[in-house]
């Protein structure tokens, strides 16, 4: 077996349908401050450590913004309503994954959400052990679109770049991947691709049933 390719995935819009959802959150805190444009706000925070999340956040409402009280408050809102495994599973990400653990393809979880939270919502929808490692947002001082977080996991991998598939919903993500020299597919989530993203991104996909289809074509030729 040929252990030179691996796949990395993102978490947040790829494996879980979880942006949406983090976004009503958001919105609803949003309403209760008088914080407008938060959508749009939202929307630039997506792929992003939480550094930079409140980089953006004190750009758009002010230096002076209490932004990590309110992230305290949207992240417990959103455990509330889906902690507990109730945070929906993206169409296909199950059997994708598990046909990729079946050839033995090494995969990563790329995902700039905080570690914690990342082994906690993997846990609980039974997907942690489909990993063969997780690189999060706690273990990177650079965001998306900066391809820091995906030359690590290849690196922990001992993968080159340029052998590695990258699954990404964002433009960030997309960027990132692209930077860092890697093939990135695209499975677009809140946002639809732009020409940019038609560049970038080597493969655009209308969900995961397809990026199975395609890995299995490109993948036959490595395992």
């Amino acid at each position: 077996m040929n252990n030179k390719t691996a796949v990395l995935f993102d978490m947040d819009g790829v494996i879980f349908d979880s942006e949406r959802a983090q976004m009503a959150i958001w919105l609803g805190l949003a309403a209760q401050e008088g914080l407008s444009d938060m959508e749009a706000v939202y929307h630039r925070c997506i792929g992003v450590t939480m550094e930079a999340t409140g980089k953006i956040l004190r750009e758009a409402y002010g230096e002076s913004f209490p932004w990590q009280d309110f992230r305290r408050r949207t992240t417990e809102g959103y455990l509330s309503r889906y902690a507990g495994g109730r945070l929906p599973v993206k169409p296909g990400a199950r059997e994708l994954l598990a046909s990729l653990r079946a050839k033995g393809v090494p995969l990563a979880l790329a995902s700039s959400t905080q570690g914690e939270l990342v082994r906690q919502w993997l846990s609980e929808a039974g997907l942690l052990t489909c990993f063969d490692l997780l690189v999060t947002g706690d273990m990177v001082s650079r965001s998306k679109p900066d391809p820091e977080i995906f030359l690590k996991a290849c690196a922990l991998l001992h993968v080159k770049p340029e052998d590695a598939w990258v699954i990404e919903d964002s433009y960030n993500g997309v960027r990132a991947a692209f930077a860092g020299g890697m093939h990135a597919l695209m499975v677009p989530d809140m946002l639809p691709p732009d020409a940019e993203m038609e560049q970038k991104a080597e493969q655009i996909f209308p969900s995961l049933w397809e990026v199975g289809a395609y890995l299995e074509m490109v993948l036959s030729r490595e395992f």
